[in-house]
C-alpha cells in the first residue's frame, strides 16, 4: 500500500516537504521517464553522482516506493558498498525510463494519499499539486531541506529490470 510507504518516508525522512512528498508519489507513479535524455548523458550523471555522493544516512539497497512494489529506488551508497556494478545499475535505470510507461491517474491516485497521510496542511498540499497539475505533472527537484538533511543519491528504477544478484 501507498500508505505504508509514505509513512515509512515520512518517519525515515522527517525533513520532507510537500515536494518531497511529490516527487516520491511521482516516481512511484511514473518511473524514471523524465530523468534520461539519452544513454550518455545519464552515464555522465552517474558516474559524477558516484564520485561525489559522500556520506549520507543509512537506506536500504533496494526501497520499494510504489504500492505493488514494482518500482524502486536503489540507493547508490548501499549499491556501490557491497560491490555492485554501476553499468548493470545504469541498465536497469535506462530500460525502466525506456520501457516503463507510468499513469497520470495512478500519481493522482497517490497524491490523494500522501494528502490523508502526510503532515502538512492541505491548504499548502492543494495549492502544490494545482500547480503540478497545470503543468502537466513535471518532476521535481528535492527540497533544500530535504537535500542538505539526507544528500539523496539513488536511481529509480522497475523492479522486474533488477538483477537477481541485488535481491
Amino acid at each position: 500500500m501507498i500508505e505504508t510507504v509514505l509513512q515509512s518516508h515520512l518517519s525515515r525522512y522527517p525533513a520532507m516537504q510537500v515536494q518531497d512528498v511529490y516527487k516520491l508519489v511521482h516516481q512511484a507513479s511514473m518511473g524514471s521517464e523524465h530523468a534520461v535524455p539519452n544513454p550518455e548523458s545519464a552515464r555522465k550523471w552517474l558516474t559524477r553522482e558516484l564520485a561525489k555522493m559522500g556520506q549520507g544516512p543509512l537506506e536500504p539497497l533496494i526501497d520499494p516506493i510504489s504500492a505493488d512494489g514494482e518500482i524502486v529506488r536503489i540507493h547508490l551508497r548501499p549499491y556501490v558498498a557491497t560491490g555492485h556494478d554501476p553499468d548493470s545499475l545504469l541498465e536497469a535505470f535506462i530500460r525502466t525510463a525506456n520501457e516503463y510507461r507510468g499513469e497520470i491517474r495512478l500519481l493522482e491516485e497517490y497524491w490523494q494519499a500522501a494528502v490523508n497521510t502526510a503532515k502538512f496542511p492541505l491548504a499548502e498540499m492543494d495549492e502544490f499539486f494545482r500547480s503540478v497539475k497545470a503543468q502537466n505533472y513535471p518532476a521535481v527537484h528535492h527540497s533544500r531541506e530535504y537535500e542538505k538533511s539526507y544528500r539523496p543519491a539513488y536511481r529509480v528504477v522497475a523492479r522486474a529490470f533488477c538483477p537477481d544478484s541485488w535481491k
